[in-house]
């Protein structure tokens, strides 16, 4: 922490000292057992060594007393001579018991609260009257007013006297801050004085958040990964995804070993996820779809705005933080005039039998389109056709397969007119169709054609299927 201020004396000076959490104090030597030098790790190997370890452990940390009786090590003893004993198992971790106040300005992270004690002493011989006092925090981008005094100034500080206050604010941004605290009082010959100093500080990312996106079918699947970058570890409260307006989002997570009926409290606490200081990674998957409702409003293009993750945490000793992501983006949205999506599809899908998909086309935008012709291309060899139109269909049988041949000469065996659709509306219409290969198969080949704007649309949807051949 740097300090500067303004050339001449002053009766007044500011003292500036941080509040934060105290740490753990650590003992750096490590204690141990007098067994661990003086017996071998077979000592327990001999049934009878063993037998008179008790006492032997007794003579190297305790004395005998005149009277013969066996008393503990006197604690005054100025040779600390049992100092790296272990008196208790507890010892070996180092840790007294102790809370150490911190000794610096220590490092500030983003997302903390940045809390400091201040103080403003008065080490003259006299008192001084009239003292306003403003203190604000200086950044790159703005300047924040955390203390002022200057509608009711404080009436005086008295010789080797002081005011103290508090001051909060929220971190925000990165970079350089500069805490501002300034004085305007009356010296003891009735001079106005004016006091500033300055106290700089650096603000860094306790957290990385890394990000990507990848689009199955009509879902879309969101991983964070969150790195740690402070040096203490981290416990994160909360990690959760906000999604944007017209979409739904749901954590994934993996396979729970510990089942949620042995565990009552589950819903009321959750333990917190822990982030290893110096690098400690932890990854969260996200499941986005489209509302219902939203999915039939009309999309910006070339926008694709997912949401935002909200993320808390706490340090050791309960330190909060908290930070907000900036807007995610998926991948850049293509506006297309219309869209055609799979209602309803039957869940068994018999080989060689007829079954009926229900469609529905969406006009996306602000005027009416059609009416629209619909068919289903068959250009494909019929050996790679896996799903055909059923309809007027020539049957031959040859060689014991059955193989199917559609009667029209036009590269498209089936047609069908839907009337025209008003903006921003949809309409539903049935495809009737029949499989021909069983497994996994796509229904593709549909091509939607705008009579009136004489324009074609094909590849709108590709839809995968299950065919069972039972």
């Amino acid at each position: 922490m740097k300090m500067s201020s303004t050339q001449g004396p002053h009766s007044l000076a500011f003292r500036v000292m941080r509040l934060c959490r105290p740490s753990l104090h650590v003992e750096i030597p490590v204690r141990f057992d007098p067994s661990d030098l003086l017996f071998g790790e077979d000592l327990f190997d001999d049934p009878v060594a063993a037998s008179h370890l008790p006492r032997l452990l007794a003579d190297t940390v305790s004395t005998t007393a005149a009277d013969g009786s066996t008393t503990s090590a006197d604690p005054s003893d100025l040779s600390y001579r049992n100092r790296f004993l272990l008196q208790h198992p507890s010892d070996s971790l180092g840790l007294p018991g102790l809370l150490l106040l911190p000794q610096s300005f220590g490092a500030i992270y983003l997302g903390e609260t940045f809390c400091s004690y201040i103080s403003i002493n008065n080490s003259s011989n006299f008192e001084v009257r009239d003292i306003t006092i403003k203190a604000e925090i200086q950044t790159e981008r703005q300047r924040i007013l955390l203390l002022d005094t200057s509608k009711s100034p404080v009436e005086s500080i008295r010789a080797g006297g002081r005011y103290d206050f508090i001051v909060e604010h929220d971190v925000k941004e990165l970079g350089a801050h500069t805490l501002v605290c300034t004085a305007l009082y009356n010296d003891n010959d009735g001079e106005r004085k004016y006091l500033p100093q300055y106290f700089k500080f650096m603000v860094a990312n306790p957290l990385s958040v890394r990000t990507k996106v990848r689009v199955v079918k009509e879902i879309t699947f969101l991983e964070a990964s969150i790195e740690n970058h402070t040096k203490s570890n981290l416990y994160m409260d909360q990690v959760d995804f906000e999604p944007a307006q017209n979409w739904n989002a749901t954590i994934l997570r993996g396979v729970d070993h510990h089942p949620e009926s042995k565990q009552p409290m589950s819903d009321v606490f959750k333990p917190p996820i822990l982030l290893r200081s110096g690098g400690g990674i932890h990854n969260f998957l996200y499941r986005l779809k489209l509302s219902s409702d939203g999915s039939q409003l009309p999309k910006v293009e070339g926008s694709n705005v997912l949401g935002k993750l909200q993320i808390t945490w706490r340090t050791n000793l309960g330190e909060p933080g908290r930070l907000q992501t900036q807007q995610i983006l998926g991948s850049p949205i293509t506006q297309k005039d219309i869209e055609l999506r799979a209602v309803e599809v039957p869940s068994i899908i018999m080989l060689e039998k007829p079954f009926v998909v229900r469609l529905n086309l969406a006009n996306q935008t602000d005027r009416v389109l059609g009416p629209f012709e619909v068919w289903v291309s068959q250009s494909d060899s019929l050996d790679e056709k896996a799903i055909m139109v059923n309809g007027l269909l020539t049957m031959l049988l040859a060689y014991g397969c059955i193989c199917i041949f559609f009667s029209s000469i036009l590269n498209f065996s089936w047609l069908q007119h839907l009337a025209q659709v008003e903006a921003f509306s949809s309409s539903e219409f049935e495809l009737n169709l029949i499989a021909v290969k069983h497994g996994v198969q796509k229904i593709t080949g549909i091509t939607v054609f705008d009579t009136r704007e004489k324009k074609t649309y094909d590849s709108l949807l590709e839809l995968e299927v299950f065919v069972d051949s039972q």
